[in-house]
């Protein structure tokens, strides 16, 4: 009974938890939140100083009693007391600081979780507030987010490039035929960029100068136009431990992240190599389906188009592809409870 009384106040609610970006979707209002999973917190006392957007501002430049988290790595959570603080934030901001509510929850998962990696995140929601808690695959909530018609007789492929995991999984009936998931994404690019800046100018920069490297002039492929984009970039010199700026080049960049995007290229194709060929053939005509931020990455979608001769589709807004999937289910609890991992 008071179960019910609080189902009757909650909200229930969507969550894309993501490495690099935490995404909430609220039933009858659509995506209310889109910030960075970072949590900022005291050491000695674990207190939460700031969460998201706030907290991400502050990655890099915190003293030494203080230390930004970012309590997911590789899609799965690295700090358990971190996350839940972290959804707890998310929770109580969408619900306008109503701390009675208990929403019922389904939240987005890399494919290749762990049956402890799924009860982690079970336990965080619940200890958030949830009611009830759901979980679904990212690629699954992808590809509904994106409106593919996944409970057809058809086959569907998406690659869905977070920020810890490349998702990738070809579906068909409501199900999953086959999928691969590989913890190379947007974090480890970030991570190229990093050591290839420093073993080239012995020059050290942090995790946000490199990822706002890569989204300014980051590039999969040549393609073409105006390739020879340039930034100047501010760092340490590691040789005289002085402040500097250099000027960097798309194709140096492209040259960094080449091996990343080679394994998720690789990947791809152990995938069509697993794929049944009737599947494949409906892959032939339909294509391949990108979400996710890394399908933001310029040339991308032509790199994949050239190695594997198969039509590549960018997602509308691929960021927000898995929360809407994962909102849609808020309205069709029976195709939930079919394509929920148990």
């Amino acid at each position: 009974m008071f179960y019910n009384i609080l189902g009757w106040f909650s909200n229930d609610l969507a969550i894309d938890l993501g490495t690099a970006n935490t995404l909430v979707y609220v039933k009858g209002k659509g995506i209310i939140c889109n910030e960075p999973s970072v949590v900022v917190q005291r050491k000695n006392d674990k207190k939460i100083i700031a969460v998201g957007i706030e907290a991400k501002k502050m990655l890099g430049k915190t003293p030494a009693d203080i230390i930004a988290i970012r309590p997911l790595k590789d899609g799965v959570i690295a700090d358990f007391d971190a996350t839940e603080e972290m959804l707890k934030y998310f929770i109580k901001k969408v619900h306008n600081r109503r701390s009675f509510v208990s929403p019922r929850i389904i939240i987005g998962v890399p494919s290749g979780i762990t049956q402890v990696e799924q009860r982690a995140v079970k336990d965080a929601a619940h200890g958030s507030g949830a009611r009830e808690v759901y979980l679904i695959t990212e690629p699954m909530a992808a590809a509904i987010g994106v409106g593919l018609p996944v409970n057809e007789p058809s086959g569907n492929m998406i690659v869905d490039i977070g920020g810890g995991t490349t998702d990738i999984a070809v579906l068909s009936l409501d199900g999953v035929v086959y999928s691969k998931a590989v913890k190379v994404a947007g974090d480890k690019m970030d991570e190229a960029i990093m050591a290839y800046i420093k073993r080239r100018y012995n020059l050290m920069i942090g995790e946000r100068t490199a990822e706002m490297i890569k989204n300014e002039i980051g590039s999969a492929c040549d393609t073409g136009n105006n390739d020879q984009r340039s930034m100047d970039i501010k760092g340490r010199d590691l040789i005289s431990g002085i402040p500097k700026t250099v000027t960097i080049y798309e194709a140096e960049i492209r040259e960094a992240i080449s091996e990343p995007v080679n394994i998720i290229l690789d990947t791809i194709k152990v995938t069509l190599e697993n794929t049944p060929p009737e599947i494949a053939a409906d892959i032939v005509d339909r294509g391949i389906v990108l979400a996710g931020g890394g399908a933001l990455l310029r040339g991308i979608d032509l790199l994949i188009r050239k190695e594997t001769g198969l039509p590549v589709i960018v997602a509308e807004d691929p960021l927000t592809a898995v929360v809407r999937g994962v909102g849609k289910m808020l309205d069709e609890l029976d195709l939930l409870r079919r394509i929920a991992i148990n």
